[in-house]
């Protein structure tokens, strides 16, 4: 049974490395405003003579901190999900029971979460921290869980494609 337990956390977190995490950058291709030409080919005159306001978007070092911040996250997911990896290869080698992998995964999700928390503490942005924040307080409950290799399998997945989508400037 443990070996099954082992080649189930080891599939779900290849599915975590798979979905693959945002390098920061995601969300930043805005979609394209009204075209100026876009109903008869021609540029109105408000087109040629409106100004366009200063943007009330976040500093260059908010967003750069965003950036970084976002970038830290997703490295820190994807090396604590290939170091959750090894440890299942680890646990079938050495043919651990269920409860010296729950043990270790307990462990290596608590230390991840620790670190994703001082990635939050980093960020400049007050949306940007609370998400890191909620993704530490997510990991602390997979180490919290019963059976953490049944919590990688359903809520550690869903954690990358948050990140993908919400994490960035």
């Amino acid at each position: 049974m443990h070996r099954r337990s082992a080649t189930a956390l080891t599939l779900a977190v290849l599915a975590v490395l798979a979905t693959g995490c945002s390098d920061g950058e995601a969300g930043t291709d805005a979609a394209p405003g009204p075209s100026a030409t876009a109903t008869t080919g021609e540029p109105t005159p408000e087109a040629s003579t409106t100004t366009v306001p200063e943007s009330t978007g976040p500093s260059a070092g908010t967003a750069a901190n965003t950036a970084q911040v976002c970038r830290a996250v997703d490295q820190l997911i994807i090396d604590g999900s290939r170091q959750i990896a090894a440890d299942s290869v680890d646990a079938t080698r050495e043919e651990l029971t269920p409860e010296q992998l729950n043990g270790k995964l307990k462990g290596r999700l608590s230390r991840l979460a620790d670190d994703v928390r001082a990635q939050a503490r980093k960020a400049r942005d007050d949306r940007i921290k609370k998400l890191v924040e909620e993704t530490a307080t997510k990991i602390d409950s997979g180490a919290a869980a019963k059976s953490p290799a049944s919590w990688m399998g359903t809520d550690f997945v869903d954690i990358p494609p948050r990140l993908t989508r919400d994490c960035h400037v």
